[in-house]
């Protein structure tokens, strides 16, 4: 770990169209591109099947369908029938993102209280303004709670893009791992892009953990954390042994 922090914090690896800065700003183009994509096709969709009911089990379906997919295999496939590309990493990551995004955003719609929806009915709201005005905000915590699990799903898989001789974090691990252990920069350059990616991780969760506190009023997310304790509190204590989630 020693010669991998060195490697790490050497400035000369911090500069240059190679270094960990121009590497990061890949890494994160990969990330926002994907999320953006998968955020504009689950958050409308697990929107309109929480709202009516309907279309259920395309949740379950598409959430453990897409999340079966092998990242790597798929990208692969992806380049073999297109091109050496961002478009197949795009396409891959986009697959991973949705489940978490559509769960979410699912979940926090059809949880939302009744009583608030049907108030909303009885002051003349139809079905979209009530989708927009009462349930949208008050699923804010859960929909949000999705973005960031894909965001962060995201940032340890886009590594494999280097696979197909694009950029980002993953560069180093790749780089690493084909100078192999003859060289001294083979395993330090492995474990410093492996941290790299944890670190951003990491200070990505901090930083979707502010969006929330500034986007969700305090009400919304203190009505949501008591929702959750009392789901807590009514299962059985032999579920919660074996689920501790």
């Amino acid at each position: 770990m020693n010669s991998a922090f060195a490697w790490l914090f050497d400035p000369e690896h911090w500069s240059g169209p190679s270094g960990f800065p121009a590497r990061i700003l890949e890494h994160l183009t990969y990330t926002g591109i994907a999320v953006l994509i998968a955020a504009a096709i689950a958050v409308p969709l697990g929107a309109v099947i929480g709202h009516t009911g309907k279309g259920t089990f395309l949740v379950a379906g598409l959430s453990n369908g897409l999340r079966a997919l092998p990242e790597l295999g798929l990208l692969t496939l992806l380049v073999l029938l297109t091109w050496v590309g961002l478009l197949p990493l795009v396409i891959s990551l986009v697959i991973l993102a949705i489940p978490p995004i559509l769960a979410g955003t699912y979940s926090g719609v059809r949880n939302v209280d009744r009583a608030a929806v049907d108030a909303a009915h009885g002051m003349g709201m139809r079905g979209p303004t009530v989708l927009a005005r009462v349930e949208l905000p008050n699923a804010l915590p859960l929909i949000i709670g999705g973005l960031r699990a894909a965001t962060l799903q995201v940032i340890a898989t886009a590594t494999i893009a280097a696979y197909v001789s694009l950029g980002g974090l993953g560069r180093f691990v790749i780089d690493g791992n084909n100078a192999g252990a003859g060289s001294p920069d083979g395993y330090p350059q492995m474990a410093a892009g492996a941290i790299a990616v944890a670190v951003l991780a990491l200070l990505m969760e901090g930083l979707l953990e502010l969006v929330e506190r500034l986007v969700v009023s305090p009400g919304v997310r203190n009505q949501s954390r008591a929702r959750r304790a009392v789901r807590l509190r009514r299962r059985p204590t032999t579920d919660l042994v074996e689920n501790p989630t």
